[in-house]
């Protein structure tokens, strides 16, 4: 049965796992050498030799990166984990490897997961929302990611929040250099900004969920504005793709009434709603949940048809 190696190389660990057909053979972690690209590609390497000595084989090579590799340079850009910045990974990696090896963000990664055998498996088109600390997407159709010309396809968190309401403009200052992007609204510290902009109480997401829970008014109001926000957000996804399914990665994924309330609120943003038509796409949380990026990063290495 053929093998396949998936990489998960995050800021703070890297992650390697081995699959024979869909079942885990193997699993093997280490922590990510911080600002130094040579250890890091030798990290990698490392954990695909002791991957493969413990499955006693020769597998396919998959990597998911907090970043893209430029089409037009070869090099990484826009990582988080900036030491990759303008490094030939892809080209250091399949040298180093003595075979081809394939990258992808790691949004693409986890939607390449949930659309294989997680909770989009069998759909046609699936987008896979990571909203965490960021907020990013993968779009795979038909079993295969997108990239685009640029690498950039499934960056939706950062277009600006559509149809802002007067609050919301021009939006909290983002990281990009603009101003009102979706992250800002929609990652796990945008949460907790606007709890304590709007209470003056401090809180993680988690307490905020905790808080509402216990009946406290600003924290039950901040998860309203919250899951208001996502569903335009998520409406202008189904408004461009029509998916299948959206699935939800990343930390914010955990809150649980997300699910029922989201596509409650949805339908007036989205084109057909509201003239006699059901929007058919499917909110999910994650089938394998903090395992789905390197699943992933595996996958990117479909099962030979033959």
């Amino acid at each position: 049965m053929e093998l396949r190696i998936g990489i998960d190389l995050g800021g703070t660990k890297i992650e390697g796992i081995a699959l024979a057909g869909r079942d885990e053979v193997a699993r093997v972690r280490l922590d990510t050498p911080r600002e130094d690209y040579p250890a890091t590609v030798a990290a990698i390497v490392s954990i695909v030799g002791r991957l493969e000595e413990r499955a006693n084989d020769r597998g396919t090579v998959g990597v998911g990166i907090p970043g893209a590799i430029s089409p037009g340079t070869g090099l990484v850009k826009n990582a988080n984990s900036v030491w990759l910045i303008g490094r030939p990974l892809l080209s250091d990696l399949q040298h180093a490897l003595g075979r081809d090896v394939r990258i992808a963000n790691d949004a693409n990664c986890f939607a390449v997961s949930e659309a294989a055998d997680g909770a989009a498996a069998g759909e046609a088109v699936v987008v896979g929302v990571i909203v965490g600390t960021g907020t990013g997407s993968g779009i795979v159709v038909r079993g295969e990611v997108l990239t685009g010309p640029n690498a950039i396809a499934g960056e939706w968190g950062h277009n600006p929040l559509p149809w802002p309401e007067e609050d919301e403009i021009p939006g909290p200052a983002c990281y990009c250099g603009k101003r009102g992007c979706i992250e800002t609204f929609l990652s796990g510290p945008a949460l907790a900004a606007d709890y304590e902009r709007r209470t003056g109480r401090e809180g993680s997401p988690k307490d905020i969920v905790e808080r509402a829970e216990q009946g406290e008014a600003g924290a039950g109001t901040a998860l309203a504005r919250y899951e208001h926000r996502m569903a335009r957000a998520l409406a202008s996804i189904i408004n461009v793709l029509d998916p299948d399914v959206i699935v939800l990665g990343g930390g914010m994924s955990n809150i649980h009434r997300l699910y029922h309330q989201v596509p409650q609120l949805w339908s007036p943003w989205i084109f057909s709603a509201g003239r006699g038509e059901v929007v058919r796409t499917r909110l999910a949380p994650a089938r394998h949940g903090d395992s789905s990026g390197v699943r992933g990063a595996a996958w990117l290495w479909p099962v030979d048809p033959a």
